[in-house]
């Protein structure tokens, strides 16, 4: 190979090292953005406060693990993590389909924002505080802990239309979850990791009821589904029942973050459409069916859904002088 010499008197080579210096300067730019120390000195024992307030609210309804991780999640997905899931208004979030009457623990959310702001007044966000109390219900539950990455600040807007079109539904095909999760920059093994939050939670009867009575014209029943539990599901939501009725994601394993999701996954046990598929569709088999049995392995879904918790975290945060730290985390500052 010949030897490669850099004549810094020649303007091309300088050029070139100038260039290579702001590529360099960026990429360190946007990886430091977020930091896990970035409250170190302004707020030294917010993990603490955030901890407490979700511990406690787990002790009063164990559900609550579900719901707060969901709300980082169904933030992310819309205007980036932001805390805009959190505003309140009638064209807030909060009303879109796939929130209203389902996404809960907002008032938990602001047990935890007075708390902090007794001691660090002006100095969270919103935001941040979704990013740390997922983590905590996710720990607290039995799951994997990490470092999370902080310095987010708050959105100034909300977006409903963002709400109803950005966030998978479990109606959703495979390939349109694929999309949605490739449009904020997260890939496939992003999807079966984060599908694996299932594992603690529940859902509403309208959810899944589709799969219960005139499935198809082949089929009443969706042939995707076990059929003990079919029968199970067809008595607790009869047709033309109450939709709003619930049952946990994970049958058998209520309130236990583990990997026990993807267990059920691979016996036909998965309770949405939008869970199954990731095993049972024609295009799980070439996508996501190995990697839902490789997630039969605790540790290495914890491992997953640890780096796509932080990938997903990563999703356009407003961070420098972009957006605000809410005093109220339902309304922007006056």
């Amino acid at each position: 190979m010949p030897e490669l010499r850099l004549e810094m008197n020649d303007p091309n080579t300088v050029r070139v090292c100038l260039l290579v210096s702001i590529v360099l300067l960026s990429c360190f730019c946007v990886k430091s953005q977020l930091t896990t120390d970035f409250y170190s000195s302004t707020c030294p024992n917010l993990l603490k406060i955030v901890r407490k307030q979700v511990k406690d609210a787990i002790k009063r309804e164990t559900r609550m693990a579900a719901s707060l991780l969901r709300l980082h999640f169904h933030d992310c997905f819309v205007n980036g993590c932001d805390g805009s899931v959190l505003l309140d208004g009638s064209n807030g979030e909060k009303f879109a389909g796939p929130n209203l009457n389902s996404a809960r623990g907002f008032e938990v959310v602001d047990s935890i924002k007075r708390a902090v702001e007794s001691q660090c007044s002006g100095v969270v966000s919103c935001a941040d505080i979704l990013a740390i109390a997922a983590r905590d219900s996710v720990l607290l539950s039995g799951g994997p802990t990490w470092k999370v990455l902080l310095g987010r600040r708050d959105g100034l807007v909300a977006n409903q239309t963002g709400s109803n079109t950005n966030i998978p539904s479990p109606f959703d095909t495979l390939d349109t979850i694929i999309n949605k999760f490739a449009n904020v920059g997260l890939n496939t093994i992003d999807v079966v990791a984060l599908s694996g939050a299932h594992t603690i939670g529940s859902a509403r009867c309208v959810t899944f009821s589709n799969r219960l009575f005139n499935f198809s014209t082949a089929d009443a029943v969706d042939p995707t589904l076990d059929s003990t539990m079919a029968a199970d599901l067809q008595s607790l939501c009869p047709e033309n029942g109450d939709g709003n009725k619930t049952t946990s994601l994970d049958r058998n394993s209520i309130d236990l973050f583990d990997s026990h999701y993807f267990t059920n996954l691979v016996n036909n046990k998965g309770l949405l459409s939008s869970d199954q598929i990731l095993f049972s569709s024609d295009e799980a088999l070439s996508i996501t069916k190995a990697i839902v049995e490789k997630y039969t392995d605790s540790s290495t879904f914890f491992t997953d859904f640890v780096n796509s918790m932080i990938n997903m975290g990563n999703i356009n945060p407003l961070t420098g002088s972009n957006g605000e730290i809410r005093k109220n985390c339902r309304v922007v500052n006056s």
